[in-house]
Parts: structure tokens; sequence; C-alpha cells
């Protein structure tokens, strides 16, 4: 590896590159402020990467000859180049990205990373987020990394020699940072709900905001629970320091909690620096179905944006707009079921900010099925938990409606009696 500056690192990624930026709190900025700097000597630069926390002034409008942006997962910072027409939404399974990335069909010309500083043997760490990042850079022809003190050093997959790195550029900047949630009513009744499906000795995935929150918080008189989750927030921390998440009664890695990349606090990164119940591991392995089932009753919690009343789980856009990614809900859907004891939950709230009903009599127009109507199986809001599994059309649009917000249950009665006559 050899010690540059950001301008100089750069300098070598050519037109016409396919670029990979590291994903999530590691995306690195003085990179990617350097990168994009050199817009008017570069064309047709296509970016790639998951959902990243800072800026992307890659994907600003008047920069579309030089650069444009193929999303992986959509997040807020690019959200909006997918109306305007800079950047491009792959609907793909998070574990199958990996492959992807090395078989060719996506071919990776550049990895710009962020990596904790080499240890005395020379290994640096790709720290909160290895995902699909580690495939990322190893299939990449050049790989450009700040190395940061801020981010932590991570065990598992995610081990990274400098002979791996052609290029080095030394930062001391705060990993982005996420602070828990402020829960409201409903969001405690979610993770009432939910928690109440969960049974000692289950095996969690989860990811972060104000409903993974509000059920880790409902789970302190839980035993003996174990994780294997794609992502993870601090919350986590409460139940391991008081004895909940122990993991013994797992298959996979028993005592471990096995993740892919997180986002939190400065006291999470802490956490997970150098400690060995952590790995952090990349999603081929995380989110492979064939995996997860191993572990007894995985309990698997995701959100969605929509539940039509036959099942169907938007959870990636409103309508025709693009608001997230298919990610790896699918995957730890399947993987619950297959696993003994299993339960894939779906926890949302039974309406929007606005009031309107997010159980809805069909899917608005566009919008993307990402768990079918035949995976689905637990629909969880305050109202209560709908179990859809081995229930007809009927009997599934009646235990919605039950679920639904009780101001709009009448439209919804309409709405199924028009579609199947009777409901009772």
């Amino acid at each position: 590896m050899r010690l540059v500056s950001a301008e100089e690192a750069v300098q070598h990624v050519n037109s016409g590159n396919r670029v990979f930026v590291h994903s999530v709190a590691a995306a690195p900025p003085q990179l990617i402020a350097a990168l994009t700097a050199r817009a008017s000597e570069l064309r047709g630069v296509e970016i790639v990467h998951l959902h990243t926390e800072g800026p992307a002034p890659y994907v600003a409008q008047d920069l579309a000859e030089s650069f444009r942006h193929r999303a992986l997962f959509v997040g807020a910072n690019v959200r909006h180049a997918l109306v305007t027409g800079e950047a491009d939404y792959v609907p793909v399974f998070l574990s199958e990205i990996p492959r992807m990335f090395r078989s060719g069909l996506m071919p990776i010309d550049v990895a710009l990373l962020t990596v904790s500083p080499p240890d005395r043997h020379g290994f640096c760490s790709l720290g909160t987020s290895v995902d699909v990042s580690k495939a990322a850079l190893e299939s990449a022809q050049l790989v450009i990394a700040e190395i940061n003190p801020h981010m932590p050093r991570t065990l598992g997959d995610g081990i990274v020699h400098v002979s791996n790195i052609h290029y080095g550029v030394a930062v001391d900047t705060p990993l982005p940072e996420h602070p828990p949630s402020m829960l409201t009513s409903v969001d405690e009744a979610i993770g009432q709900h939910v928690a109440s499906l969960v049974e000692d000795g289950a095996t969690l995935q989860m990811g972060i905001g104000a409903i993974p929150d509000a059920v880790l918080r409902a789970l302190t008189s839980h035993r003996d629970l174990g994780v294997h989750t794609e992502m993870f927030a601090e919350g986590l921390i409460d139940l391991v320091e008081r004895g909940v998440v122990t993991g013994k009664h797992k298959h996979r890695q028993p005592g471990k909690i096995v993740s892919s990349f997180v986002m939190g606090t400065r006291r999470l990164y802490d956490f997970i620096d150098d400690n060995p119940t952590v790995m952090m591991m990349e999603s081929s392995y995380v989110n492979d179905t064939a995996i997860i089932r191993r572990n007894p009753k995985v309990t698997a919690i995701n959100s969605a944006i929509e539940v039509d009343l036959t099942g169907q789980v938007c959870a990636d856009s409103i309508g025709t707009r693009q608001y997230s990614g298919i990610g790896g809900q699918m995957d730890f859907v399947r993987g619950a079921t297959l696993s003994e004891g299993g339960k894939p939950i779906i926890a949302l709230p039974s309406t929007t900010s606005r009031g309107l009903s997010r159980i809805v009599p069909v899917l608005h127009e566009g919008a993307g099925v990402v768990t079918t109507r035949g995976h689905a199986q637990y629909i969880v809001t305050e109202h209560g938990v709908a179990y859809l599994y081995g229930k007809s059309l009927r009997e599934r649009a009646r235990l919605l409606i039950e679920i639904a917000a009780p101001e709009h249950r009448e439209q919804l009665e309409r709405a199924a009696f028009e579609r199947y006559r009777t409901l009772w």
C-alpha cells in the first residue's frame, strides 16, 4: 500500500470505470469529494453501492455526463436522483450481490473503502461494513482506502492485508452516527406485540429504526436469545449487557453475534471494536437461507411501506417512486420460514404520517412486491397480530382488517366484500 493524498489517489480512476463505494457508515467522504472534484476530467464513471451515509455529490444533475449512479439499495442521499434521472436501481437480493461482483456479471474496476489502521502484522479491517464490500474489494482492479482510526477493527470476514490495498489515504474523520429513535406510543405497542412472538432461545434478525428499537426494549425479560442478522443497532448492546443475548442455542456460531454491517453511535462502534463475540461476515453468508435456517426459532423482524389484503408486502417503493430496496428481507423471511420454530414477521404502523392506511385493498400502482403473499406469515401493527400462513385470501382480508386502523376498517371491509362477496 502506498500512502498518498485523496486527490492523488483518485487520479487513477478513469472514464468509463465502475467504482464501488463502501457501505453505510463506512463510505469514504474524502475520496468521494476528491473524485467528484475531477468531474470535468471524467466521463461515464458509474458509481455502485448500497445505502451510504453522508453526501453523495456524484448524483448532482450538472455532473450527469461525468457520473451515473447504479443503486443496489436506495438511501436518502440518492433518492432524488432516481426521480431526476441521474441514477438507476437494480432490484436484487442482498445475498446475491457478492456473486454478481465475483462472477463478472457486474465487474468492479475501482473500490473506494474505509478501513481501520493496520495492526503490527499489516492487517486492516473493513470495520462497520463487510456486507458486499468484501466481494467488491476482492473483485476490483484498483483498491483505494481511507485509513481511519475512528473505524473499529472488527473480526470475521473483513480482515484485509495492506498488500491488497493499492493506495491508502490517512484521515481522522469521525464516522457518521445514527442515534436511537425517539419512540412513540405506536412504536412501543408494535414492539410489545412483536416481542410476544419471540420465544426464549430464538435467533433474531432485525434492522435499525423505531420499530426494531422498540422490539429490543421489549425483550428484556427474555432468555438466551441469539443474533444472526444482516445489520444491528446499539439497542442490542443493552440486551447483551443484561445477559438476555447469549447465543447459547444457536447451531451456527453459537455464542457469537453474526452481522454484516452496523449503524449507530460511537457506543456501538466501540462495542464491536476488537470484540471476539461479534463476527462481521459478508452478506453471501449472513443472508444465505441455507445458513439462516440452521439456527433454531429464527425470528426475522422486517418492515414494510404497505401490505395489501392478500398479504403482499411492499417494502421498497411508494407506488412507482423507488424508496429503498429489496435488501435482505426475502433472504430472512424465507430463512426464518425454513428454520425449526422460525417466525417471519413484517411489522409496520397501521397508518402513514398523513393518516392514510398502510393496510390497503390493493398495492398502489407500480408498488414493488418484496415479500410475496405466499411467503407472508405474521403481519403486526399497533393493533395486533395477523397470522396469515395457511389462510385463504378471504380469511387473510378479515385478519388484516382487524389490525388496520379503526377509522379505515369500514372502507377496507367494503373493498374486501366487493372482491370476495363475503367476509365472515
